[in-house]
């Protein structure tokens, strides 16, 4: 299962690296991580906890992508200068990748990280967009690396 990981990781690594380049990354490297992610799961947990961890895992980013579209409405901006459509698919494959309780944390801690990195990073003159994807995955990235040399199982308990 290294070697899952591992692919993981460096598909991590090329979104991260595209993100930061161009703020444009393949289409197809999102579905790539839920695959592997949902794959890595499965090898820890039975199929019907994987499905019913994807499925709360995924109502918890439509929850936060829903408030997210409120927001957005209510202070009259355009939900295509706010958020792209690349950050929206890493969140749903994302989804894909961990037990209910280990999601929501990794999830919300790969948002602050993102946010700190961001702060600290970011010219102040300028006015630019966040690589929010690439923070993310650099930030999973890091996590499927440690889980390489330590004991994971924490990550897939339900």
């Amino acid at each position: 299962m290294w070697y899952l990981k591992l692919i993981l990781v460096i598909v991590f690594a090329i979104v991260l690296y595209q993100d930061f380049k161009s703020r444009l990354v393949y289409w197809f490297l999102y579905p790539i991580i839920g695959i592997l992610a949902f794959w890595i799961q499965l090898k820890m947990v039975p199929f019907s906890i994987a499905l019913t961890n994807i499925g709360f895992n995924l109502l918890f980013v439509t929850l936060i992508l829903g408030i997210s579209f409120i927001y957005i409405k209510l202070r009259k901006l355009q939900f295509s200068n706010t958020i792209g459509i690349g950050d929206v698919l890493f969140f749903v494959f994302i989804a894909a990748s961990f037990s209910i309780v280990s999601f929501l944390v990794l999830f919300v801690f790969s948002l602050l990280f993102s946010l700190i990195l961001h702060l600290i990073l970011s010219n102040k003159k300028e006015q630019s967009s966040v690589p929010l994807a690439g923070y993310m995955s650099l930030f999973f990235g890091v996590v499927y690396t440690a889980s390489l040399c330590y004991n994971d199982t924490f990550l897939y308990a339900y």
